[in-house]
């Protein structure tokens, strides 16, 4: 996961197999963060035989450090947690707790999924997009980057580049776009940010990075 960007200290994990009782989210994989105090969701693809994925934010603002996550039999998301006293800073601001998250059966406008293809990705919505919108090619920002493996803690992100989109190709029913690039940088995390994406319907993006 992109170090803050996307979580800080990856804790649980759980995939949700509601089957509809949770989210429009169905066999995604949600991942609590100790640090940040968040819940954040994933997917994966089989590639040539390696496994790789995206992930996505989800939801923020959580009691307390998340250590565990788990959903009910009725379809509820439980995240659990708690802080510690060693100075680890903890975003959430109880010792510990117990949050549970319902769905209201509202479905979000946010990227669904984004699969990668040999010339660029499909970007998936869980609603129709604006054709004339999501066509433009300044709709989509796309950056690479790398990290440094070391002994040391963390790392600065390096070897940064921006893939030139070249072509947009926007489905019948809306909701998907495929993107086209001029290079896909191997073994590089592929940053989006979709800012100015909009719905059939005129809402933005719920979140609009992945």
């Amino acid at each position: 996961f992109p170090y803050i960007k996307m979580g800080r200290s990856i804790s649980g994990f759980r995939v949700n197999n509601t089957k509809g009782k949770f989210s429009p989210f169905d066999d995604h994989i949600f991942v609590g963060d100790y640090t940040l105090s968040v819940i954040m969701r994933a997917t994966t693809e089989e590639i040539n035989g390696v496994w790789q994925g995206a992930c996505y934010p989800f939801r923020e603002g959580l009691s307390t450090g998340i250590m565990h996550v788990e959903f009910s039999p009725q379809g509820q998301f439980i995240a659990g947690g708690f802080t510690t006293n060693r100075q680890w800073p903890v975003r959430g601001e109880k010792p510990f707790a117990l949050d549970r998250l319902d769905w209201t059966g509202v479905t979000p406008f946010e990227i669904q999924e984004i699969n990668i293809r040999p010339d660029g990705f499909l970007l998936t919505f869980t609603k129709p997009v604006d054709a004339k919108v999501a066509a433009q090619l300044d709709c989509y920002e796309i950056e690479t980057y790398t990290h440094i493996y070391a002994g040391f803690y963390g790392s600065p992100e390096v070897d940064h580049t921006k893939p030139k989109i070249t072509k947009v190709e926007v489905a019948d029913d809306g909701l998907s776009a495929r993107v086209y690039v001029d290079e896909i940088k191997a073994g590089h995390i592929h940053d989006f940010h979709l800012p100015k994406m909009k719905s059939v319907d005129g809402d933005a993006l719920l979140h609009t990075r992945a």
